[in-house]
Parts: C-alpha cells; structure tokens; sequence
C-alpha cells in the first residue's frame, strides 16, 4: 500500500517523498491505522522492518504543533537509538514545527533538562536519564497523549523493569499506550498486560524468525585458524560494510588489535567507550566512512545502517535472539545481506538447535559438520567447491 492512500497531511507526505519513501512496510501498513485511531497496540515484527517510522508517522500527525508543550514519550534501551529514533522523527516531520529531542546518559544532564524547559513535542529516552529528569522535575508529563516502549523485550534484558514502572507509575492519567518489540517472551506478555489497555496485537514474526532477505552462511573452523580465516573472507568477499560481533569487551580489543594491522578502514565500539566518541563512530559508520566495524551487542539491536551488507558473527551470540537482532543489522527492509557465523566443535548443538528454530536455510561455507551427526539431517551441504567458495548477494550493494 501507499503512502498516499493513508495519510493525508501534505507536510508528512513531501517528507517521505523526500526520503525515497512509497510504499509502506507490512508493519507500517497494519499498525498506522490502530496507532492513528488512538487504540493501545502490541506489535511485533522482525528487526528491520519499519517499526520506527510506523510509529514515527502517526505520532508526528497527533502532535498539537501550537502547544509547546511535551506529548510524546519514546523509552528504548540505548543512547544510539535515542539518536536514531530522534533522526527518523526529524526526517519525518521536516516541513512540520514539531520538535523531537533525545536524552540520555553520558551527556550534560543540565543541557538537557534546559532544552526540555525550553520547550519540546516528543522525548526520546533511556531509562535511567529520565528517571533522573524527572527527579530533577525537569519534565512534566501532565500534556502527554502518547507513550512508547520500543525494543521493549531489549529494554528488560537491560533490567529496566523497574525504572519502566517508576516511568509509566509518574503517567497520571490516561494516554495511548504502544509496546514495539521484535520478540515476545512471557515477560513481554507481562508488560503488555501491565501497561496496555485492551491492546490491539499485530504479529508478523510468528513464522519467519529472521530477515527472509538473509543468507545466514557458517563457517565451522580450528579456533586457532579462526583468524586466518576470518581476514581470508574480509579480504576475498565483497563486502559493502560488514559489522564484526564479538560477546565482550575484551574480544573487541583483541580482535581490532589484530585487524588494524591488516585494513585501515576498521574501527571498533562498545560501552566502555565515552559517548561522544561512541556517537562519532555511528555517523562515521552511517556515512560509509568505516568499512568494518567491530562492536558487542551495542550494536545489535534497532540501529539501521543502510549500507551494511554483511553481519559477522565472530563469537556466537548468547541465545538464537540475539541472533537474529544481530543478523537484523543487514537485510533491513527487504534488501539482500548476508550474514556469517564462525563456529566450532563445541557450538554444533547449538548452532543445529539455532538453525531449526530460527527456520534457518543454512549455507556453509566449506565443511558441514552437521551432516555427519543424526542431528545434522535435512541439512543442504555448501554447493560450491573449498572452503572460501559461497553464493554472492550481487556485488554486495544496495
């Protein structure tokens, strides 16, 4: 569907003309009509498929651009997509006097509670920062009309249940309430029973568990021939970007000390760095200045890079869904990507429990290890010849 048989502000519309935008996603699509009416929504769909702007557009609709006061609250799990998601507001509502703003931790607190003061439509935020605004009394929600959970099932694995329900708890009365999330575990369940108010549930994850425009490619190796051939596949594979999954700090150190010697176009990030130099990164990264990126799970989740082509997961990731967040950051809507987990011995349970439940087409690059257990039935061995040789997505471009 378009755009244009939905909405009807002119101002929203040349927006999205402008960014290239026609056709709606499947979750934009389902979800702008309940969102529009005023209804509660649980909605869930796999990462990359439109959620911020399908609750970006009909909350820019909704505001009341003659009152400078606050009417939208967005909580997500992380001072990057504070950013991202004030970005996408601002794309949006480019030719509207609506005015998003971002607050979050590891900037000057006292910068933000003046901006606020000053006068803002929508406050996107961490947690823990508007806990301590609100301490501050530095925000008022007495104007809100909207509340947001994004990456709600993200924002509980980072222990936020609490601060959600000393958030939701200072809400005095009642708003329309949305809950966005990529996965729907019982605690998820919970927080919709909580806090949404006979909610409309949209779910377009219940089938496909990771992007079907993915090719999830294994590669089973010796760990202590893990990194020749990891800078074997960087070097011979078309890659656009690539973002480079380790589970630690530690690894991410090691590792980008290891490749700095090799490419001169690869930079690493985690939380230990200072936001400032985490932020630099990003639009560095967004603008297609860093080629690879080495990153923990900072960088798995909701965070659209457009140019990234290829996901690697160099450590496997802790449980299939954080693989799939991970994997998310290539093959966003709709578009081609690849991604690429090492793996050895010791992962082949795991791997062939990941595969089934994920619904994963596997390609292995090299070797099947699968094949040869009672576990690695239906499994399709690699139909190209050696261990480098694999199907390529094009040239590995947009």
């Amino acid at each position: 569907m378009k755009f244009t048989e939905q909405i009807t502000d002119n101002n929203i519309l040349k927006a999205l003309s402008k960014l290239g935008f026609t056709e709606m996603t499947p979750i934009q699509e389902k979800t702008y009509p309940i969102i529009h009416s005023g209804r509660d929504l649980c909605a869930l769909a796999e990462t990359g498929s439109g959620k911020t702007a399908a609750c970006a557009i009909p909350l820019v609709e909704k505001i009341n651009v003659e009152e400078k006061t606050l009417q939208a609250l967005i909580l997500v799990p992380t001072r990057e997509l504070c950013i991202q998601y004030v970005e996408e507001i601002q794309n949006i509502s480019v030719f509207t006097p609506v005015v998003p703003f971002a607050a979050y931790g590891g900037f000057d607190k006292d910068i933000q509670a003046s901006k606020i003061r000053d006068g803002i439509h929508v406050l996107v935020a961490t947690p823990g920062r508007l806990i301590d605004l609100l301490y501050s009394g530095s925000v008022s929600f007495s104007h809100i009309k909207c509340a947001i959970l994004d990456e709600a099932d993200e924002l509980l694995k980072e222990g936020f249940e609490e601060d959600i329900a000393f958030i939701m708890s200072c809400i005095r009365h009642e708003v329309q309430t949305l809950l966005f999330s990529a996965t729907m575990p019982d605690a998820i369940r919970h927080l919709a029973e909580t806090y949404l108010k006979d909610p409309e549930q949209i779910s377009l994850v219940e089938k496909q568990k990771a992007p079907v425009s993915l090719q999830h490619c294994f590669i089973d190796v010796a760990p202590k021939m893990k990194q020749q051939r990891l800078e074997e596949y960087l070097k011979t594979e078309k890659i656009t970007q690539a973002i480079i999954f380790c589970n630690s700090r530690h690894m991410v150190d090691k590792l980008f000390g290891d490749l700095k010697k090799i490419f001169s176009d690869v930079e690493y990030i985690h939380a230990g760095l200072d936001q400032d130099k985490r932020s630099s990164i990003f639009r560095r990264f967004k603008g297609g200045k860093i080629k690879f990126l080495l990153a923990t799970d900072v960088a798995g989740r909701g965070l659209d890079f457009s140019k990234v082509s290829h996901v690697i997961n160099w450590e496997l990731p802790d449980g299939r869904e954080q693989y799939t967040h991970r994997t998310g950051r290539a093959g966003r809507m709709g578009r081609t990507g690849t991604a690429v987990t090492f793996i050895s011995r010791r992962d082949y349970g795991i791997v062939q429990s990941l595969i089934n439940r994920n619904h994963i087409k596997p390609v292995w690059i090299g070797k099947n290890p699968l094949t040869d257990s009672q576990q690695g039935r239906g499994q399709e061995p690699h139909p190209g010849k050696g261990s480098g040789s694999h199907p390529r997505q094009g040239d590995g471009k947009e």
